[in-house]
Parts: structure tokens; C-alpha cells; sequence
């Protein structure tokens, strides 16, 4: 799963919105935007700690002075370490956060549904926004593939390819 930041501010207002209209949540109109900050603060915190992590993995990576090819499996463990989700577990981590902002937030009057439904709303929101970013990350890799992932020209490449395609869909 890929989040971009640009995306975040779209993706929270789509989500209260639509649990503030399923009644799933009561919020008081004056304070929807600040619901809609507290979801932004999640899904800002993941991509934080996303980025921590594989900084982190590329120093034990060249601490230890392995083959940069390990980064993916350096980094699921100290995502595992941290209890943190990437990739498919990412969702389960988000929602978990959400549910729990949701549940402990001052701006949030009630909440009416469960646990699973909130999940169950929010999951279909998130899934909208990253499986259009899953399908963009797909056509880059498949343009790049020739370079090896992991290193500084793959990283540079991809960044480069993604933009150039974020710019022909206007997803920019």
C-alpha cells in the first residue's frame, strides 16, 4: 500500500464525511473539520513512521554492510519490532489508529457504530485512494525494471517515472 501525503487531506474529508452521513459518528457541523484533522493526523503519523523505518533499515543495512537488496525484509522486521504495518498489514494498522482517534477524540460527540463497522466504512475509503496509487506503483516498476530495487538509481528512477505519470493521469 502506497499513501502520499498530497492524497492525505482528500482521503479524511471523503471518510468523516461519509461516516458523519452513515451515522456512524455524530459530530457537531462546526467541528467536522477538526474530525477531519484528527483522521489527517493518522494517516500523516504512518507516513512518518513508514519513512523512519526505511531510513532506519538502510542504516543497519549499511552498518552492517549487506546487500541493499535486504532492505525490504530489514525493514518488515523492525516493523515487526514496533508493531507497526506495512504493505497489506498497513490497513489493519490505520484502522486500528483511526478507530481509537475516533473513540478518544473531543470532537467526536458519539459514536453508533462497532468497532468492525467503522472498519468495514473506512477500509472502503482508504482501498479507493491506494489501489489507484498500488496500480501507478505497478506501471513503474514495470518501466524500471531493468534497474535493481533497493538501490539509489532504482529509488531515483522510480521517483522520477511515478511523477511523469502522476502528471499524464493529472494526479498531481
Amino acid at each position: 500500500m502506497r499513501l502520499y501525503r498530497g492524497k492525505i487531506p482528500l482521503i479524511s474529508e471523503e471518510m468523516t464525511r461519509s461516516l458523519v452521513a452513515s451515522g456512524a459518528i455524530e459530530v457537531e457541523t462546526d467541528l467536522v473539520s477538526e474530525v477531519i484533522l484528527d483522521v489527517e493526523a493518522v494517516l500523516k503519523e504512518y507516513i512518518r513512521v513508514d519513512r523512519s523505518l526505511t531510513e532506519e533499515a538502510k542504516d543497519v543495512i549499511a552498518a552492517r554492510k549487506m546487500d541493499y537488496s535486504a532492505l525490504h525484509k530489514v525493514r518488515s522486521k523492525l516493523a515487526n519490532r514496533r508493531g507497526f504495518g506495512i504493505n497489506e498489514k498497513a490497513y489493519d494498522w490505520i484502522l486500528e489508529q483511526l478507530v481509537e482517534v475516533l473513540m478518544h477524540s473531543r470532537n467526536v460527540d458519539e459514536v453508533y457504530a462497532e468497532d468492525h463497522e467503522l472498519r468495514r466504512a473506512m477500509i472502503v475509503v482508504l482501498r479507493k485512494h491506494t489501489d489507484m496509487e498500488n496500480e501507478l506503483d505497478r506501471q513503474v516498476r514495470n518501466k524500471i525494471k531493468n534497474l535493481q530495487e533497493g538501490t539509489q538509481n532504482w529509488d531515483v528512477e522510480y521517483q522520477k517515472v511515478l511523477g511523469d505519470l502522476r502528471k499524464t493521469k493529472g494526479l498531481d
